[in-house]
């Protein structure tokens, strides 16, 4: 039969996207462990997807810091090197502050609620001590000021530097420590419905400049 003329091209970006992300989350997890090499043409045949995509992953990974790319040698997990978890912790912490300063006042009372239901599954999930349903939880909470946001730069910025601190996450939200950051979401909340930028940019910063760098 003819390929059909019509059917559309396969969304690379959404690819390359998809390979990035699940690369980062073994990284992070632990399924790929610091100091183990990686080779593009496993990695393609593990995930199922040609080099191309692996590569560029690759290369994105190394300008989060989470491989360490060595041209014509090898391509290893980074370990979590102190000065560069801090660095990454203070301008996502940064970014975030700048994001709820900016989005504050702009958000409805559906964003509102969806904090608020994302609050609920963080707390579920610290409590149940489900650390990938807390990291997401989180993420879908402070996900929503950067969506109103709209500032394509800071969403970039965070694209690139929160994979670093997923590290530092993972080892808040293993401990009782986790709990405190759903008092935080709180107040955020709190401080968002009441207009408060000022106040509510200030626990955003807080909120990830506090997670653990080490």
């Amino acid at each position: 039969m003819p390929i059909p003329a019509h059917v559309p091209p396969v969304d690379r970006t959404l690819l390359r996207d998809d390979v990035f992300v699940r690369l980062r989350d073994a990284i992070i997890d632990g399924t790929l462990e610091p100091g183990e090499q990686l080779k593009d043409g496993d990695l393609a045949a593990w995930l199922g997807v040609s080099r191309t995509p692996v590569r560029e992953a690759l290369l994105r990974l190394a300008q989060a810091g989470l491989v360490i790319a060595q041209p014509g040698r090898s391509t290893t997990v980074s370990t979590l090197d102190l000065r560069t978890a801090r660095d990454a912790r203070d301008v996502v912490a940064a970014m975030h502050e700048l994001a709820v300063r900016e989005a504050a006042r702009s958000l409805t009372s559906d964003d509102l609620t969806a904090m608020r239901e994302a609050n609920a599954r963080f707390a579920a999930a610290i409590e149940a001590g489900d650390v990938d349903a807390a990291l997401r939880a989180d993420d879908d909470l402070h996900a929503v000021p950067v969506a109103v946001g709209g500032n394509r730069a800071l969403a970039a910025v965070l694209d690139q530097f929160t994979p670093v601190v997923r590290r530092a996450e993972r080892m808040r939200f293993t401990t009782l420590s986790g709990a405190d950051s759903v008092d935080r979401h709180e107040t955020l909340i709190r401080l968002c419905e009441q207009g408060d930028a000022e106040g509510a940019a200030s626990i955003a910063f807080d909120t990830w400049h506090s997670l653990p760098a080490s």
